[in-house]
């Protein structure tokens, strides 16, 4: 069973992403911002197949929690959601690092398809 990691500032997003992620019977753990994911990350020894996370965060964005995620931790995959442009292009600089990105907002049958393809492609 997979385990995913989900970073974001909104509640209500981590938990619909959560369930709807959950419901093709993965594991997830949620954490409120970059900082926290990293400190999850670290304690579980990067034993997570995906981490999932907002780009716009306090304290830790999206992109600074990346790039020490994949530099720690190499073969985790990553997957950012964002619903700003310029976090968009922000992040089309990481292609080598990051999967996809994922555009908020988004139904919970494409969140559930583009963790399934990063997972997918984590295999290959």
């Amino acid at each position: 069973m997979p385990k995913v990691l989900i970073a974001d500032d909104e509640e209500s997003m981590r938990t619909l992403v959560a369930r709807a992620i959950a419901m093709d019977g993965h594991e997830t753990a949620t954490a409120q911002d970059g900082a926290e994911a990293l400190e999850i990350l670290t304690r579980e020894d990067g034993a997570f197949d995906l981490l999932l996370t907002d780009i716009q965060m306090p304290v830790m964005d999206g992109i600074a929690l990346a790039l020490s995620a994949a530099r720690d931790f190499p073969n985790l995959t990553i997957l950012l959601m964002t619903g700003y442009a310029d976090q968009r292009e922000r992040a089309s600089n990481l292609n080598a690092l990051v999967h996809d990105v994922v555009t908020k907002p988004f139904s919970v049958a494409d969140i559930r398809t583009a963790v399934a393809d990063a997972l997918a492609a984590k295999k290959a």
